[in-house]
């Protein structure tokens, strides 16, 4: 299922360009708005998703399908404009993972490799249960660009 949803990722429709967005879930909860599969969405976009620690929450080989990550506060990585794009979503996977103490400071917790788990869900509001010991993370957004509208640089 992992694989396919990669290889998927790859793959738009003609015309189109196709991007896997990583959507922070304190981002969506802070002023994020509602998206659901089908919908159009405008997003600030930086082209530098923090890969390492994606790899923790989501698994290496989706972390490194991820092309792009949303953000409305930033920081953005220095130097960097975010991208502006207009964009269909294809799906949505809500990602979650455990945390544990540091070694180091019992007092930071830390994601645990390999402990990702990913739902498929229809529509994203920034408020995912989760179950168990697991902590809701984001979301994993193939998106669908108009090739010929690439977008623009934010303000």
């Amino acid at each position: 299922m992992t694989l396919h949803w990669f290889l998927m990722a790859l793959q738009g429709e003609s015309g189109r360009v196709r991007y896997v967005v990583w959507v922070d879930a304190w981002q969506m909860q802070c002023c994020g708005e509602p998206f659901s599969v089908g919908g159009e969405v405008t997003w600030a976009l930086s082209d530098q998703p923090n890969r390492p620690w994606l790899a923790t929450v989501v698994g290496a080989p989706l972390a490194d399908s991820v092309t792009h990550a949303e953000g409305h506060h930033g920081p953005w990585p220095l130097g960097q404009v975010p991208l502006v794009l207009t964009g269909r979503v294809v799906s949505i996977r809500s990602a979650f993972c455990r945390y544990a103490s540091a070694p180091s400071d019992d007092r930071m917790l830390l994601p645990v490799q390999g402990s990702a788990v990913l739902h498929e869900v229809s529509r994203a509001d920034g408020w995912e249960n989760a179950s168990g010991d697991l902590r809701f993370n984001g979301y994993l957004v193939r998106l669908d660009v108009n090739a010929e509208e690439p977008g623009r640089q934010a303000d």
